[in-house]
């Protein structure tokens, strides 16, 4: 589905919140949104890509990674294996590699910068928690619905028909 976050904003502005604007569309597909899933991790990427190997139709994965851009917690091949589990999308508090991949895969992929060298993988982490970054705290179950102007947070899902 289509989603434009402006319009969003002008017909909830009351209900939902609005991410800060520090993240870059690295995914093939531009506008995306679903139920969110958590996981607060810093510079591994085990748990995540456990969670990216479970089916993922109608959710966002949120990834709160500390911001760090010093590895990256997302890739050519855990995006692919979110795409094939038909994940809608992964918003990434944190880097991505592999970006001329990346954008040629239908899956959104919001992060906050690319680097080359990858993140460990020893499944530390915690999953399906409170995280908070960009201005706003990310529940499970919550509903994100992001596009090229922005990301917005909304603790139902929003009528948009």
């Amino acid at each position: 589905m289509e989603y434009n976050t402006s319009e969003l904003c002008d017909i909830f502005a009351d209900s939902i919140d609005v991410l800060e604007p520090m993240f870059v569309s690295y995914g093939g597909l531009r506008s995306y949104g679903g139920e969110v899933r958590t996981i607060k991790c810093f510079e591994d990427k085990g748990l995540i890509d456990k969670v990216l190997a479970q089916p993922g139709a109608g959710r966002v994965l949120v990834i709160d990674g500390g911001g760090s851009a010093r590895r990256a917690l997302l890739d050519a091949n855990n995006v692919q294996m979110a795409l094939d589990n038909e994940w809608e999308g992964i918003i990434c508090y944190g880097s991505v590699r592999d970006v001329d991949i990346l954008e040629d895969l239908d899956i959104g992929v919001h992060a906050v910068a690319a680097i080359p060298v990858g993140a460990d993988s020893d499944d530390i982490g915690d999953s399906d928690i409170a995280v908070n970054f960009a201005g706003v705290t990310f529940l499970p179950e919550d509903h994100v619905y992001a596009d090229s102007t922005g990301i917005v947070l909304s603790p139902d899902p929003l009528d948009i028909e």
